[in-house]
Parts: C-alpha cells; structure tokens; sequence
C-alpha cells in the first residue's frame, strides 16, 4: 500500500508517549492484543520509523500486543538536545524507560539494523527480560562496504515537490537493494520514510543530526557486539540477511548462528539491506520464532523448551 489514511490508522494502534531520563518526549504505535502473550518490540533502522513496521505489526495483533518504537530523533519522537546522544546504548535506555512506564516485563524484539544493535544491547542491559528476538540484517560484525554506503546519504538533507518524486530518487539511490521492486512500492517506501512538511514539501522525518555521531569511528556498533549477542544464547533467535546485503556478510550471519544454540538463519532471496520482513519466507519464521518464545516463556530459564 502506498500510504495509510487516518481512519485506518485511528483503527489500527494508538499513540504511546514516554519521556527519556535527559528529557526527550519518545513515541511509539502501540498495536492492542491478547495481554497473555509476549509483546512484540519492534526497533527500526537508522532513519526510519515506526511506520516500516506497520504490515507486520498488523498481521501479529491482535492476537499479541505490538509496539513499534521510534527512537529520538524520528518520527513523532523529539529531537535530542544533544546530538551526541544519537548512539546505540542511549537508545536502549530510551527502551527501557519504555518497558517501565508500560509495566513490560518480558518482550520479543524485533529489530532492524540499527533495531538489531539495541536488541543486542538490551538483552545485557535488561538480562532475562529478552524472551526471543529478530535481527533483521545485521550482527556483531558489519561490513565496511555497508557502513561507507550509510555514511554516504545519512544526514544529508533531501526535499521534494512530490511523492512520486521522492519515490524516483529512492528507486534511483537503491535499485540494486530491491531490483525488482515496482513503482507501488517505491512510493510506499517514500511514504515511510519522508514526511510532509508545513512548506507542502516531501522532506526527511528524522533529525538530520542523527548523523553526526555515526561518522564517528566506532559509533556504529558499540564496544563487543560478539559479547552482547552470547546475551541471546538462551532464547530463540531469528537472523533474517538479505542475500545482497552489504551489511550482513553470509559468514558473519553463519558464525551468528553457531554462537546461538537456539538460533535460526533465513535468507531473503533477491534482496539487499534490508528485508522488508514482509516477504513470505520470514512470515513463516516469524510465526515460528514467537512459538518458541512463548514455549519458553511458559517452562521458563533453565527449564527444557521445544
């Protein structure tokens, strides 16, 4: 779908805000569903948001609760003050300032990229709290060839008078990730990540400031990501990569799976960074990964699971 009309919106979630412990008013959808399963965290990329999880998050609630979370600095989150705190570790607090004020205790994260980097995190910061999770092409290891390409265009303002233009320059800047994509999903890919401004212009909706730490050297990631992802080894974990994907090697996404006993790797076929998670492959991965969740939620730590 190319967009979203606000009578389907008002019907599908509604908004949750929270307040980070510096300050930023933080938002995120909050999907109704069955309050005795595990809710869904879901994380987006780097300079996207809440509306990349909207297809998934409808298919899963509301037989389960969904949260799609926008970190500080995207969507109707607040700017940060501090540029310097658009880093990986402060978006897991931001997270976990979450989980108190909506009394969550145990979740399964969904995370994209970026998403996928905080879920690692997390499961240190909050240990027992992680029940499952998706890393959606990325790991403990990125590739240099993926992170200079994400240097390239991060931060760097981009307006358009028109959706289908916008839809042009992403298809222009991407066609190698998504080749056979098709105009439909271009512009809804547009309708994701640019917003419409008080000007009638087609801009970016994150702070383009975001940037400025990720050019860091050693900001991408964090320190020992291999460490945070042992976090895991007790829960079930799906890794989605992407076969073209410049950011998740195959041998890195391999090695993932070795460090996780309960770990499952799928493989999106004619994709680059990174999958929708709307393909059918991981629809099916999906269902399974919130299966062993809850069967493992129900024996608890320690205890065999299927």
């Amino acid at each position: 779908m190319a967009g979203e009309s606000n009578a389907h919106r008002a019907k599908a979630w509604d908004d949750l805000f929270w307040w980070s412990t510096d300050g930023v008013r933080l938002h995120a959808r909050d999907y109704p569903g069955d309050a005795a399963m595990l809710p869904v965290l879901c994380f987006p990329g780097l300079t996207r948001n809440a509306r990349d999880y909207a297809a998934l998050a409808q298919r899963l609630s509301p037989r389960r609760r969904v949260l799609a979370v926008e970190f500080r600095g995207r969507g109707d989150s607040g700017y940060a003050k501090d540029p310097m705190s658009y880093v990986p570790l402060t978006y897991a607090q931001d997270v976990m300032a979450l989980l108190d004020h909506a009394g969550i205790d145990r979740f399964v994260a969904i995370g994209t990229s970026l998403g996928g980097i905080v879920t690692m995190l997390l499961a240190g910061l909050a240990p027992g709290r992680v029940a499952g999770a998706l890393l959606n092409d990325v790991g403990p290891e990125i590739e240099h060839a993926g992170l200079a390409r994400i240097r390239g265009y991060v931060g760097k303002s981009s307006s358009h008078p028109t959706w289908m233009h916008a839809a042009r320059a992403l298809k222009e800047g991407n066609a190698d990730v998504y080749p056979d994509w098709r105009t439909d999903d271009w512009l809804a890919m547009a309708k994701r990540l640019y917003r419409l401004n008080n000007a009638g212009r087609i801009v970016l909706d994150y702070d383009l400031k975001i940037a400025e730490p990720f050019r860091l050297p050693g900001q991408e990631a964090g320190p020992d990501m291999w460490g945070a992802l042992a976090q895991l080894a007790g829960v079930p974990v799906l890794v989605v990569r992407g076969a073209r994907s410049d950011i998740l090697s195959a041998a890195t996404a391999e090695r993932m799976a070795a460090a996780l006993p309960r770990g499952e790797v799928v493989t999106v076929a004619g994709v680059g960074h990174a999958p929708t998670l709307d393909e059918p492959a991981v629809h099916a991965a999906v269902e399974r990964l919130l299966a062993r969740a809850e069967t493992g939620a129900r024996t608890g730590p320690g205890e065999p699971a299927a």
